[in-house]
């Protein structure tokens, strides 16, 4: 397995200068996008979507600084999806790599610290995001559980968005679960060895009830 891109150097002063942001990471499907906006309506705060700008990070990243992003660029869609194992999918996928990281921590200095960001994504790995929290309850992750992603996906009518542009959706689907399901394993992992707040979504968990264990671990 390649080695991680180095973390990304922190000291108080930049972290000082991100007091003001709240971080929600975790694994497609579990409800960042929904609890994100519901804190931000709440109490007043501004949300930056990482998913909304990957389309730009990708076109901001330099081939040298980002070689998974250009592998993936140059595959075909039965290359990305079908031909490889999901092992290899999650090894080699550029943003659970931490590609484009540092771009997201630029946008986040160029925004105003009032009245407060909240940024979420899949992108926030754990070991990323820790060096610039001023606070641990300033982070949270949400993990859900492979039924409770699956029957997300499907009320969105997500389910086969990706796998059907390939030449044997069902193998392509097959893959994309079972890569997310070893990412959100590997999120459980880190933030546990790291001892960052972390959330499991089940089946059981309404919108309301998440909602309030975010406010708890954010405190507000």
């Amino acid at each position: 397995m390649a080695s991680r891109p180095p973390v990304i150097a922190a000291d108080a002063a930049l972290r000082a200068r991100l007091r003001h942001v709240y971080w929600i990471g975790g694994a497609s499907g579990a409800g960042k996008s929904t609890i994100a906006r519901r804190m931000a309506a709440r109490h007043g705060l501004r949300i930056y979507a990482t998913d909304d700008v990957m389309s730009d990070h990708a076109d901001r990243s330099a081939s040298r600084d980002s070689p998974f992003l250009s592998d993936f660029k140059a595959m075909d869609m039965d290359e990305r999806w079908v031909n490889r194992s999901p092992e290899t999918m999650l090894e080699t996928f550029h943003w659970f790599r931490g590609e484009g990281f540092g771009l997201i921590v630029e946008d986040l200095l160029r925004l105003p610290e009032a009245p407060g960001v909240i940024v979420e994504g899949f992108r926030l790995l754990p070991h990323l995001v820790k060096p610039l929290l001023a606070a641990s309850g300033h982070a949270v992750w949400l993990l859900p559980t492979p039924e409770f992603r699956r029957a997300a996906f499907e009320s969105r009518g997500s389910l086969w968005d990706i796998a059907r542009k390939t030449s044997d959706p069902e193998t392509a689907l097959h893959n994309l679960l079972a890569r997310d399901r070893m990412f959100t394993v590997r999120l459980h992992e880190e933030t546990k060895r790291l001892g960052l707040p972390a959330i499991e979504v089940g089946a059981t968990m309404t919108e309301d009830h998440l909602a309030e264990r975010v406010t708890e671990v954010f405190g507000f």
